[in-house]
């Protein structure tokens, strides 16, 4: 049985959500999302409580409960109040900002990466060595976030790199003479 699926989503004031057969639409002050839940699982609206059910009790279908529920509890918490994660630049040099719709980050390349804001996705860089990706599709922020710590890595011998803020790099000892 899955832990995650038993629980049932309240649904916050301010956001309404509708069920048409298998789609799921959730609408609220920062925007609109939806998903399509598997034909494995059932979605039943009560009020101000929606909760999923495997139709048949199978290894793929309990698989698919736990993640329809989590994505549709992702979806309603994102357009009630945005996600965001914070990525810090640690290096000498190292520096980020918006040049229009596009993140310039100098990461000690011979060039600067030029990284184009997705859709829905909002990037703000409060200090140059910090930057925060908000919006309300937690999937997207997370991609967003992972992309740009791509570009370089934290490394575990001075630190450098991009790192999330809440990430612990850790530190090995360098070689000795």
């Amino acid at each position: 049985m899955s832990r995650i699926g038993k629980k049932a989503i309240e649904v916050p004031s301010g956001v309404t959500v509708t069920v048409d057969g298998q789609a799921v639409k959730a609408k609220g002050p920062k925007g609109e999302l939806s998903f399509v839940v598997s034909d494995l699982c059932a979605v039943a609206l009560d009020g101000n409580s929606l909760s999923i059910t495997p139709v048949e009790d199978s290894k793929p279908a309990r698989s698919m409960w736990g993640m329809s529920r989590t994505q549709i509890a992702n979806m309603v918490a994102g357009v009630a109040n945005e996600f965001s994660k914070t990525l810090h630049l640690v290096g000498v040099g190292y520096r980020a900002q918006m040049k229009g719709n596009a993140l310039n980050l100098a990461l000690g390349f011979s060039h600067d990466i030029n990284y184009p804001m997705p859709d829905g996705i909002k990037i703000v860089t409060t200090k140059p060595t910090e930057i925060i990706i908000s919006g309300i599709d937690r999937q997207k922020v997370g991609q967003t976030a992972a992309e740009i710590r791509a570009f370089r890595p934290p490394e575990p011998y001075k630190g450098k790199g991009v790192k999330y803020s809440d990430e612990y790099i850790f530190r090995k000892e360098g070689k000795k003479k």
